[in-house]
C-alpha cells in the first residue's frame, strides 16, 4: 500500500518545508536542472504538492495523495491519482520522467522503475532525486528517521543501490550531481552544485532509456 498516511494529515508542514529552508530547495533544483534536458514532454512521478514539477516546467504528475495533489493543481500542474507501480500512461509517452524524494516511499522500486521505463521514449530519460544513504548527512538522517513524520516508514536507498536496479530496468548512460553538504537549517548562502555522487545529501541520477 502506498505510503500516504503522513502526507494526507501533515501536507501543509510538508510544503512549509521548502519555505523554511529556501536555500537547500534552491540547491536541490539546481543539481536537478544541470541534468534536465531543455524540452521535449515530461511527467513527474510522486509530483506531491508540485513544488519541484512547476519550476521545471512539468505539466503533468501522478500522485496517491489527494491533499497534495489539490496543491499541485493549484500550482498549474495537471495530476493524476496513482501510483508509480502501476502508471496511468501509454506505452512511450513521455520524453523524460521525473522523481524526486520519491524512491524511498516506493512500496516496489523495481516495478516503479519498470513502469517508468515503460512510458518513455527510446533514448529518453528517468531523473531521480534522492537521499543518498551513504553521504555523511544520509547516514545522520537514517539514525533519526523514526522521529520524522515522513521518513519514519521510508527506505532510504545509496546510490550505487538505485544505479543497480535502473540498470535492470534497461536504464543506461549514467550521469550524477550532488548538493546539501551541511544541514538544511544551518546553510545561510548557496549550496554548491558538483558532479558525482557519495557527499551532499541530496543525489541526481540520470539514465536513459536503451535505444535498441
Amino acid at each position: 500500500m502506498p505510503k500516504i498516511a503522513p502526507f494526507q494529515q501533515y501536507t501543509s508542514q510538508y510544503d512549509e518545508w521548502f519555505r523554511k529552508n529556501r536555500l537547500a530547495y534552491e540547491a536541490e533544483l539546481r543539481a536537478i536542472k544541470s541534468l534536465a534536458p531543455t524540452d521535449g514532454y515530461s511527467m513527474e512521478v510522486g509530483v506531491g504538492t508540485g513544488r519541484f514539477a512547476f519550476p521545471l516546467g512539468v505539466k503533468i504528475g501522478v500522485d496517491p495523495s489527494s491533499k497534495m495533489i489539490k496543491i499541485a493543481q493549484k500550482r498549474g500542474i495537471n495530476v493524476v491519482l496513482g501510483v508509480a507501480e502501476k502508471l496511468p500512461f501509454v506505452n512511450s509517452k513521455f520524453d523524460y520522467v521525473f522523481m524526486v524524494t520519491t524512491v524511498c516511499f516506493l512500496d516496489d522500486i523495481s516495478d516503479a522503475f519498470k513502469e517508468v521505463y515503460r512510458v518513455v521514449k527510446k533514448g529518453g530519460y528517468l531523473i531521480i532525486g534522492l537521499l543518498d544513504r551513504n553521504s555523511f548527512l544520509g547516514r545522520t538522517y537514517l539514525k533519526g528517521k523514526n522521529k520524522n513524520v515522513f521518513y519514519k516508514e521510508s527506505t532510504f536507498y545509496t546510490v550505487d543501490e538505485v544505479i543497480e536496479i535502473m540498470k535492470q530496468a534497461g536504464f543506461d548512460n549514467f550521469e550524477f550531481r550532488q548538493t546539501i553538504f551541511q544541514n538544511p537549517s544551518k546553510i545561510t548562502e548557496n549550496e554548491p552544485v558538483k558532479s558525482g555522487y557519495g557527499e551532499g545529501l541530496f543525489a541526481v541520477i540520470r539514465g536513459r532509456k536503451k535505444l535498441v
